[in-house]
């Protein structure tokens, strides 16, 4: 495949420019709200799962880097566990996601908007089982 052959952040480029020519972002926003995504999904499966997922797509942790910090301690990973509680898995994720995007200068509803984008992704560069298991962190 493609991907297979490229450099590590040849993979990630793929999404970047995907994203930023699909929903007008900027290059800092797609990588940042992307990453913001990809760590959500990181929270959401176990590590053995996330394993498969950075190993089919290399580049994801560099996303991850790029993600804006929440605030306060318990951070993504803290608003994911308690937002989760009572709600569906797309509810918890546009939820925990918001702030992340905001602070990117993004609405909330990009997270909608980037969510099949970076499904897409997935399934082209990694393949349907490593979509699936993101689709299944995140929807």
């Amino acid at each position: 495949m493609f991907g297979a052959v490229c450099p590590v952040h040849a993979d990630t480029n793929v999404l970047i420019k995907a994203l930023t020519d699909q929903l007008g972002v900027t290059g800092e926003q797609a990588s940042g709200g992307a990453g913001a995504v990809f760590e959500y999904a990181k929270a959401a499966l176990s590590a053995d799962d996330f394993s498969k997922v950075t190993k089919a797509l290399p580049g994801v942790d560099s996303l991850i880097s790029a993600a804006p910090k929440a605030e306060g301690s318990s951070g993504l990973i803290g608003g994911l566990k308690s937002l989760s509680g009572g709600q569906s898995g797309s509810a918890a994720a546009m939820s925990s996601l918001a702030g992340s995007f905001s602070k990117l200068g993004m609405d909330a509803d990009m997270v909608s908007k980037f969510v099949p984008i970076i499904l897409d992704y997935a399934k082209s560069e990694g393949g349907t089982a490593v979509m699936n298991l993101l689709k299944g962190a995140l929807l």
